[in-house]
């Protein structure tokens, strides 16, 4: 169907219809296109509540947010789905899941509407040879994703999938599979691991009854402190050899979903490109917020 066409058939739809053909447009006529590479992000996401609450680490999300060009769409690597095999999301209005336990009422009402993206789950599977992607109908975005998207894009207008951890891979794996999909920077995706580089419930001690005061564990602090010297200086042999590199490490990374988020970002870094760190605080003892912005 021509451009022409097509704009012309959207006046023969009930208005029921319109958003759906509009997203469809949208699609159609960005398909394949080249755009300037888009930057790469890692989010420390933390407490869900940071979706809902106005505090230090939201606002750096937004204004993060803000501060990038609008992404056709986003594919998020989140640490929250877990699969045996490679999915994306394949819904066209994927469901906004709670899940969590324990938090207040207003937290459960939040719904993030954001549509998915035929296109980019196509591109996708047509990128990535390591593996075959499979399409999931179920999932929809889990609190790693609309956390960190609901600050950052708050008008849930940029379509997004999600692309699962295979938790039968190991890091190597996973690093390699983000490298294949490097090209999607240049057709206006937007690439977000969430996770967080030091996860570890085993130890958390929160001061004053809040869970985002600032404060960490000796460890802690100098697992997160290595962490970004490698980024910084560009040894993801280091970072993906991870349980090689001390036991702050292994205390900081007792199990992986949290942290094999980051090794997507940075697979597809660039050599000329910058690194920065944002919300880069310790809090609970035994977690780190550091986020990583790349462009």
């Amino acid at each position: 169907m021509q451009r022409k066409e097509f704009i012309k058939s959207l006046g023969l739809l009930p208005l029921t219809g319109l958003a759906m053909k509009l997203n469809s447009l949208n699609e159609i006529l960005n398909k394949g296109a080249n755009t300037e590479t888009m930057p790469l992000l890692f989010v420390g996401h933390g407490n869900p509540m940071n979706a809902i609450e106005d505090n230090a680490f939201s606002r750096e999300m937004k204004a993060v947010g803000k501060s990038l060009p609008k992404p056709k769409a986003i594919l998020m690597v989140s640490a929250h789905w877990e699969t045996q095999g490679t999915f994306v999301t394949a819904q066209d209005s994927p469901p906004t899941i709670h899940d969590f336990g324990g938090f207040p009422k207003a937290l459960f009402d939040t719904q993030y509407p954001a549509p998915g993206s035929k296109w980019l789950r196509e591109e996708t599977q047509k990128t990535a040879t390591l593996t075959n992607i499979e399409l999931d109908e179920h999932w929809g975005f889990d609190h790693g994703c609309w956390s960190v998207t609901k600050n950052m894009f708050p008008n849930a207008n940029v379509p997004i999938i999600q692309l699962s951890l295979d938790y039968t891979k190991d890091a190597q794996y996973h690093y390699d599979l983000a490298k294949q999909l490097t090209a999607l920077r240049k057709k206006g995706v937007l690439v977000i691991g969430s996770g967080n580089m030091v996860h570890n419930f085993g130890y958390v001690q929160i001061k004053n009854n809040d869970f985002n005061a600032p404060f960490g564990h000796d460890w802690a602090i100098s697992a997160n402190e290595k962490f970004k010297k490698y980024i910084s200086s560009n040894d993801h042999k280091s970072l993906i050899n991870y349980k090689n590199q001390g036991k702050d490490i292994n205390l900081a990374v007792p199990t992986p979903e949290h942290y094999l988020p980051l090794l997507y970002t940075l697979a597809m870094k660039e050599k000329n490109e910058t690194v920065s760190f944002f919300n880069d605080v310790p809090l609970a003892g035994s977690f780190s917020m550091t986020s990583v912005i790349i462009k």
